[in-house]
């Protein structure tokens, strides 16, 4: 995980991800395309699962409501076709 999408994970700035990397002295490695990524420990990594499975849910929530949506468009374009 690169420091922004760190920071993203932890409500903070680029600047307090790089502190909370040295104070929990995180593995970082700069990678092939000159970006540093961090190795997360256990706590980030069960956090970033939790952001992903509200993400997943908050997708699932949209799908539901665009087929609501597209039923009750279906519902009223059959009214007018039958008037």
């Amino acid at each position: 995980m690169t420091y922004d999408e760190l920071a993203k994970l932890c409500g903070c700035g680029s600047t307090e991800a790089r502190l909370l990397v040295t104070h929990l002295a995180l593995d970082r490695k700069k990678s092939r395309d000159g970006v540093t990524r961090i190795k997360l420990n256990l706590a980030l990594t069960a956090k970033f699962f939790e952001m992903i499975k509200e993400a997943d849910y908050n997708l699932d929530a949209a799908i539901e409501e665009l087929h609501q949506t597209y039923r009750q468009m279906a519902r009223m374009l059959k009214r007018d076709e039958a008037a």
